[in-house]
Protein backbone atom coordinates (compact mmCIF):
# COMPACT_ATOMS: atom_id res chain seq x y z
CA UNK A 1 0.00 0.00 0.00
CA UNK A 2 1.42 3.40 -1.02
CA UNK A 3 0.77 6.41 1.98
CA UNK A 4 0.56 9.50 1.18
CA UNK A 5 1.75 11.81 4.03
CA UNK A 6 0.76 15.74 4.24
CA UNK A 7 0.42 18.19 6.45
CA UNK A 8 -2.70 18.77 7.79
CA UNK A 9 -3.74 22.49 7.54
CA UNK A 10 -7.03 23.88 8.78
CA UNK A 11 -8.83 23.15 5.51
CA UNK A 12 -8.24 19.72 6.42
CA UNK A 13 -9.74 19.76 9.86
CA UNK A 14 -13.36 18.29 9.05
CA UNK A 15 -12.11 15.95 6.73
CA UNK A 16 -9.67 14.16 9.38
CA UNK A 17 -11.33 14.90 12.43
CA UNK A 18 -14.21 11.63 12.18
CA UNK A 19 -11.10 9.28 11.84
CA UNK A 20 -10.57 9.82 15.64
CA UNK A 21 -13.89 8.92 16.61
CA UNK A 22 -14.31 5.67 15.19
CA UNK A 23 -12.99 3.03 17.67
CA UNK A 24 -13.09 4.07 21.99
CA UNK A 25 -10.54 6.21 22.68
CA UNK A 26 -10.27 9.00 25.80
CA UNK A 27 -6.90 10.27 25.15
CA UNK A 28 -6.70 14.32 24.16
CA UNK A 29 -3.49 13.20 22.16
CA UNK A 30 -5.74 11.60 20.05
CA UNK A 31 -7.65 14.64 18.85
CA UNK A 32 -7.48 16.75 15.89
CA UNK A 33 -6.66 20.04 18.21
CA UNK A 34 -3.67 18.42 19.40
CA UNK A 35 -2.90 17.10 15.92
CA UNK A 36 -2.92 20.61 14.77
CA UNK A 37 -1.47 22.75 17.97
CA UNK A 38 1.85 20.62 18.12
CA UNK A 39 1.82 19.93 13.91
CA UNK A 40 5.27 22.37 13.93
CA UNK A 41 6.87 21.00 17.11
CA UNK A 42 6.53 17.23 15.79
CA UNK A 43 6.59 17.93 12.36
CA UNK A 44 3.23 16.22 12.15
CA UNK A 45 2.20 14.22 8.72
CA UNK A 46 -1.08 12.72 8.14
CA UNK A 47 -2.15 10.15 5.75
CA UNK A 48 -5.58 8.94 4.67
CA UNK A 49 -5.38 4.83 3.67
CA UNK A 50 -8.29 3.23 1.85
CA UNK A 51 -10.83 6.67 3.11
CA UNK A 52 -10.60 4.05 6.49
CA UNK A 53 -8.14 4.90 8.28
CA UNK A 54 -5.89 8.32 9.58
CA UNK A 55 -2.20 7.49 9.82
CA UNK A 56 0.14 9.90 12.06
CA UNK A 57 3.83 10.25 11.34
CA UNK A 58 5.95 12.45 13.81
CA UNK A 59 9.61 13.45 14.19
CA UNK A 60 11.82 14.92 17.21
CA UNK A 61 15.07 15.56 17.48
CA UNK A 62 15.63 13.30 14.48
CA UNK A 63 13.38 10.25 15.70
CA UNK A 64 10.70 9.13 13.31
CA UNK A 65 7.40 7.60 15.61
CA UNK A 66 3.98 7.24 14.68
CA UNK A 67 0.59 7.66 16.46
CA UNK A 68 -1.85 4.78 16.98
CA UNK A 69 -3.97 4.17 13.83
CA UNK A 70 -7.61 6.25 13.76
CA UNK A 71 -10.03 3.76 12.55
CA UNK A 72 -12.68 1.38 13.30
CA UNK A 73 -11.94 -1.12 16.21
CA UNK A 74 -12.26 -3.97 14.04
CA UNK A 75 -9.63 -2.27 11.32
CA UNK A 76 -6.84 -1.75 13.92
CA UNK A 77 -4.65 -4.99 13.85
CA UNK A 78 -4.95 -4.73 9.89
CA UNK A 79 -3.95 -0.91 9.97
CA UNK A 80 -1.21 -1.24 12.83
CA UNK A 81 0.21 -4.00 10.56
CA UNK A 82 0.67 -1.54 8.01
CA UNK A 83 2.10 1.51 9.95
CA UNK A 84 4.44 -1.39 10.93
CA UNK A 85 5.57 -2.21 7.86
CA UNK A 86 5.82 1.34 6.56
CA UNK A 87 8.44 1.77 9.27
CA UNK A 88 10.16 -1.31 8.53
CA UNK A 89 10.25 -1.52 4.77
CA UNK A 90 10.00 2.61 3.90
CA UNK A 91 11.90 4.30 6.30
CA UNK A 92 14.00 1.20 7.69
CA UNK A 93 13.35 1.46 11.58
CA UNK A 94 11.44 -0.69 13.82
CA UNK A 95 8.05 1.05 14.77
CA UNK A 96 7.76 3.19 17.21
CA UNK A 97 4.94 5.01 19.12
CA UNK A 98 4.34 7.46 21.88
CA UNK A 99 1.19 8.29 23.53
CA UNK A 100 -0.57 5.15 22.39
CA UNK A 101 -3.70 5.01 24.14
CA UNK A 102 -4.63 1.88 26.37
CA UNK A 103 -7.97 1.29 24.96
CA UNK A 104 -5.78 0.27 21.17
CA UNK A 105 -3.27 -1.19 23.38
CA UNK A 106 -5.23 -3.70 25.17
CA UNK A 107 -7.32 -4.57 22.05
CA UNK A 108 -4.10 -5.25 20.18
CA UNK A 109 -3.20 -7.13 23.16
CA UNK A 110 0.33 -5.42 22.72
CA UNK A 111 1.16 -5.83 26.38
CA UNK A 112 1.73 -9.87 26.18
CA UNK A 113 3.13 -9.89 22.80
CA UNK A 114 7.03 -10.40 22.70
CA UNK A 115 7.47 -8.71 19.42
CA UNK A 116 6.79 -5.71 21.36
CA UNK A 117 8.27 -3.79 24.01
CA UNK A 118 5.64 -1.82 25.59
CA UNK A 119 6.00 0.98 28.74
CA UNK A 120 3.27 3.32 30.31
CA UNK A 121 3.97 7.15 30.35
CA UNK A 122 3.08 7.38 33.47
CA UNK A 123 3.52 11.37 33.76
CA UNK A 124 1.60 12.05 30.84
CA UNK A 125 -1.80 9.92 31.83
CA UNK A 126 -4.86 12.55 30.86
CA UNK A 127 -7.19 13.33 33.65
CA UNK A 128 -10.90 12.89 33.90
CA UNK A 129 -13.81 14.35 35.29
CA UNK A 130 -17.49 14.07 35.62
CA UNK A 131 -18.78 16.91 33.74
CA UNK A 132 -21.36 18.10 36.08
CA UNK A 133 -19.06 18.05 38.98
CA UNK A 134 -17.05 20.61 37.12
CA UNK A 135 -20.44 22.38 35.60
CA UNK A 136 -21.65 22.62 38.98
CA UNK A 137 -19.19 23.04 41.70
CA UNK A 138 -21.27 21.04 44.45
CA UNK A 139 -20.29 19.48 47.35
CA UNK A 140 -17.58 19.74 50.13
CA UNK A 141 -14.82 18.67 48.01
CA UNK A 142 -15.43 22.13 45.50
CA UNK A 143 -15.75 24.36 48.53
CA UNK A 144 -12.52 26.18 47.87
CA UNK A 145 -13.25 26.14 43.94
CA UNK A 146 -16.89 27.51 44.64
CA UNK A 147 -15.69 30.32 47.04
CA UNK A 148 -12.81 31.53 44.56
CA UNK A 149 -15.88 31.39 41.62
CA UNK A 150 -18.14 33.42 44.30
CA UNK A 151 -15.86 36.09 45.21
CA UNK A 152 -14.82 36.98 41.48
CA UNK A 153 -18.44 37.38 40.63
CA UNK A 154 -18.83 39.51 43.44
CA UNK A 155 -16.04 41.79 42.87
CA UNK A 156 -16.47 41.81 38.83
CA UNK A 157 -20.05 42.01 39.10
CA UNK A 158 -21.19 44.02 35.74
CA UNK A 159 -17.81 44.32 34.71
CA UNK A 160 -17.29 40.65 33.17
CA UNK A 161 -18.60 38.98 30.53
CA UNK A 162 -17.81 35.13 28.99
CA UNK A 163 -18.02 35.34 25.02
CA UNK A 164 -18.15 32.62 22.63
CA UNK A 165 -14.29 33.44 20.64
CA UNK A 166 -14.85 33.39 16.92
CA UNK A 167 -12.37 34.10 14.35
CA UNK A 168 -12.83 37.93 14.20
CA UNK A 169 -11.30 37.45 18.38
CA UNK A 170 -8.48 35.85 16.90
CA UNK A 171 -6.45 39.46 17.65
CA UNK A 172 -7.76 39.67 21.08
CA UNK A 173 -6.67 36.24 21.75
CA UNK A 174 -3.18 36.20 20.25
CA UNK A 175 -2.48 39.59 21.68
CA UNK A 176 -3.03 38.35 24.86
CA UNK A 177 -1.11 35.12 24.50
CA UNK A 178 1.84 36.32 23.99
CA UNK A 179 1.47 38.78 27.10
CA UNK A 180 0.59 35.35 29.18
CA UNK A 181 3.84 33.96 27.79
CA UNK A 182 5.76 36.79 29.07
CA UNK A 183 4.53 36.53 32.67
CA UNK A 184 4.41 32.76 32.76
CA UNK A 185 4.81 31.14 35.82
CA UNK A 186 7.91 29.64 36.99
CA UNK A 187 6.45 26.15 36.77
CA UNK A 188 5.22 26.63 33.39
CA UNK A 189 8.90 28.04 32.57
CA UNK A 190 9.80 24.31 33.35
CA UNK A 191 7.97 22.86 30.27
CA UNK A 192 10.67 24.48 28.24
CA UNK A 193 10.21 24.17 24.65
CA UNK A 194 6.82 22.31 24.90
CA UNK A 195 5.19 25.99 26.16
CA UNK A 196 6.68 28.13 23.49
CA UNK A 197 5.43 25.38 20.79
CA UNK A 198 2.49 25.56 22.42
CA UNK A 199 1.74 29.13 21.53
CA UNK A 200 2.98 28.53 18.35
CA UNK A 201 0.60 26.07 17.37
CA UNK A 202 -2.32 28.31 18.62
CA UNK A 203 -1.09 31.34 16.97
CA UNK A 204 -1.22 29.14 13.37
CA UNK A 205 -4.09 27.41 14.29
CA UNK A 206 -5.62 31.25 14.74
CA UNK A 207 -4.07 32.53 11.97
CA UNK A 208 -5.64 29.96 9.94
CA UNK A 209 -9.25 30.40 11.01
CA UNK A 210 -9.28 27.00 12.50
CA UNK A 211 -12.79 25.70 11.71
CA UNK A 212 -14.34 22.05 12.90
CA UNK A 213 -17.88 21.89 14.05
CA UNK A 214 -16.92 20.27 17.49
CA UNK A 215 -14.02 22.84 18.00
CA UNK A 216 -15.04 25.44 20.61
CA UNK A 217 -13.08 28.65 22.14
CA UNK A 218 -14.43 31.00 24.85
CA UNK A 219 -12.94 33.76 26.74
CA UNK A 220 -13.45 36.02 29.94
CA UNK A 221 -13.49 39.45 29.46
CA UNK A 222 -13.41 42.17 31.94
CA UNK A 223 -13.93 45.70 31.29
CA UNK A 224 -14.30 44.58 27.36
CA UNK A 225 -10.35 43.08 27.73
CA UNK A 226 -9.83 39.11 27.45
CA UNK A 227 -8.42 37.81 30.75
CA UNK A 228 -8.29 34.30 30.09
CA UNK A 229 -9.26 31.73 27.26
CA UNK A 230 -10.28 28.41 26.66
CA UNK A 231 -9.73 25.81 23.68
CA UNK A 232 -11.29 22.64 23.15
CA UNK A 233 -13.29 19.78 21.33
CA UNK A 234 -16.04 17.48 21.51
CA UNK A 235 -15.38 13.51 21.14
CA UNK A 236 -18.75 13.05 20.13
CA UNK A 237 -18.49 8.77 20.45
CA UNK A 238 -17.21 9.15 24.25
CA UNK A 239 -19.64 12.51 24.52
CA UNK A 240 -16.46 13.71 26.09
CA UNK A 241 -14.86 17.09 26.20
CA UNK A 242 -11.10 17.47 25.56
CA UNK A 243 -9.68 20.90 26.86
CA UNK A 244 -6.43 21.59 24.95
CA UNK A 245 -6.02 25.33 26.33
CA UNK A 246 -6.99 26.94 29.33
CA UNK A 247 -4.79 30.74 29.54
CA UNK A 248 -5.61 32.69 32.06
CA UNK A 249 -4.27 35.81 34.37
CA UNK A 250 -2.55 34.81 37.28
CA UNK A 251 -3.13 38.02 38.70
CA UNK A 252 -6.72 37.76 38.86
CA UNK A 253 -7.95 35.52 41.78
CA UNK A 254 -10.54 33.07 40.60
CA UNK A 255 -10.00 33.70 36.69
CA UNK A 256 -9.46 30.31 36.03
CA UNK A 257 -11.92 28.60 38.18
CA UNK A 258 -14.48 31.06 36.53
CA UNK A 259 -12.76 29.65 32.98
CA UNK A 260 -13.05 26.24 33.39
CA UNK A 261 -16.64 26.41 34.86
CA UNK A 262 -17.94 28.95 32.09
CA UNK A 263 -16.25 27.37 29.21
CA UNK A 264 -18.04 24.08 30.14
CA UNK A 265 -21.40 25.55 30.44
CA UNK A 266 -21.59 27.65 27.82
CA UNK A 267 -19.88 25.49 25.57
CA UNK A 268 -20.24 21.50 26.26
CA UNK A 269 -23.38 21.20 28.18
CA UNK A 270 -24.22 18.02 28.03
CA UNK A 271 -20.54 16.68 27.96
CA UNK A 272 -20.39 13.57 30.37
CA UNK A 273 -16.75 13.36 30.82
CA UNK A 274 -14.01 15.83 30.74
CA UNK A 275 -10.87 15.10 30.12
CA UNK A 276 -8.07 17.66 30.87
CA UNK A 277 -5.32 16.49 29.51
CA UNK A 278 -1.99 15.37 31.43
CA UNK A 279 0.31 17.58 34.17
CA UNK A 280 3.66 16.56 32.12
CA UNK A 281 4.79 15.20 35.45
CA UNK A 282 5.14 19.36 36.74
CA UNK A 283 4.54 19.14 40.74
CA UNK A 284 2.23 22.29 40.55
CA UNK A 285 -0.06 21.12 37.53
CA UNK A 286 -0.36 17.62 39.45
CA UNK A 287 -1.76 19.79 42.12
CA UNK A 288 -3.89 21.75 40.57
CA UNK A 289 -5.36 18.55 38.02
CA UNK A 290 -6.04 16.17 41.22
CA UNK A 291 -7.58 19.30 43.35
CA UNK A 292 -10.58 18.78 40.80
CA UNK A 293 -10.82 15.44 41.68
CA UNK A 294 -10.33 13.56 38.57
CA UNK A 295 -12.89 10.16 38.13
CA UNK A 296 -9.83 8.30 36.55
CA UNK A 297 -7.16 8.65 33.66
CA UNK A 298 -6.45 7.81 30.36
CA UNK A 299 -2.97 5.83 30.25
CA UNK A 300 -0.85 6.21 27.46
CA UNK A 301 2.27 4.19 26.50
CA UNK A 302 5.25 3.84 24.31
CA UNK A 303 5.12 1.13 21.95
CA UNK A 304 8.37 -0.34 20.20
CA UNK A 305 8.80 -3.07 18.29
CA UNK A 306 11.51 -5.59 19.24
CA UNK A 307 11.86 -8.13 16.32
CA UNK A 308 12.85 -5.89 13.62
CA UNK A 309 16.20 -7.38 11.74
CA UNK A 310 16.91 -4.20 9.75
Amino acid sequence: MNLDFFIPRSADAERIAPFYYMRPNKACDSGVIDTFIWRESYDIRVSIADDKALLILMKSNGECFSAMPFCKEEDLQYYFSVIEKYFNEVLKKPLKMYLADEEAVETLALKYDPRYYVKEEADLKDYLYKGDDLRNLSGKKYHKKKNLVNKFLKEYEGRWEYRTLRCSDREDLLDFLDKWYEKRTEDEKETGDALEYEVIGIHEMMKECFSLKEFRAGGIFIDGHLQAFSLGALNPRENMACIAIEKGNSEIPGIYQVINQQFLIHEFPDAELINREDDMGLPGLRKAKESYNPIGYERKYMVLQKDFKG
